[in-house]
């Protein structure tokens, strides 16, 4: 049966319905209802992908589309460019690791250089920068103090680093402010500080 089927039945009934004239109104309006039930039902047999939030994997009789072989190998092939990290040249810091010579067979050997690996890394760590004003006192008195810089108005506050991180960890990473203050507490504020 298709749709259109049925709503020339539905049609088909209602008109009957009209014809009749010894009918109850319980049994009208029960009929009528029985009428939008079953079109509202009708229409939810029409949802697809296309003209409602259903996956495409939902759609009755959906054509798989087959991939078509290249006759290539899976994953990155011959003469592709890779995009992995490359080293640099001045690194923030060099660790030497030096050859445990006793562990080496009795010989002469002589000191050629070093083979390099880089690890790439973040540190995230607090940087508390303290502000001292000058005071000058004159012999009458009177104390003049040179200006902190513009924005350092409280005697201990956050910098616009870290206000920066938590807009972004709020509006971009969309993490509840229970947990950047979590995060900040642990991370950033040494034992017993108070925030």
């Amino acid at each position: 049966m298709s749709n259109i089927e049925i709503k020339q039945s539905i049609q088909a009934a209602r008109e009957l319905l009209g014809k009749e004239k010894g009918l109850s109104p319980a049994f009208r309006a029960a009929m009528s209802v029985m009428f939008v039930a079953v079109s509202i039902l009708l229409e939810r047999l029409n949802l697809n992908s296309k003209n409602s939030s259903n996956p495409p994997s939902s759609d009755p009789n959906r054509e798989k589309k087959k991939r078509k072989s290249s006759g290539l190998k899976r994953g990155g092939q011959q003469g592709h460019v890779g995009t992995t990290l490359k080293q640099v040249d001045d690194a923030d810091e060099i660790e030497e690791i030096l050859i445990d010579r006793s562990t080496l067979p009795a010989k002469s050997f002589t000191h050629v250089g070093f083979e390099r690996r880089q690890v790439v890394d973040i540190d995230i760590r607090r940087v508390v920068t303290e502000y001292r004003a000058e005071v000058l006192k004159d012999e009458n008195g009177k104390r003049y103090v040179a200006p902190f810089p513009e924005g350092v108005t409280r005697p201990v506050q956050y910098g616009n680093g870290i206000k920066a991180h938590a807009v972004y960890l709020s509006y971009f990473q969309l993490l509840p402010y229970a947990r950047i203050e979590d995060y900040f507490r642990d991370q950033l504020l040494s034992p017993g500080q108070l925030y």
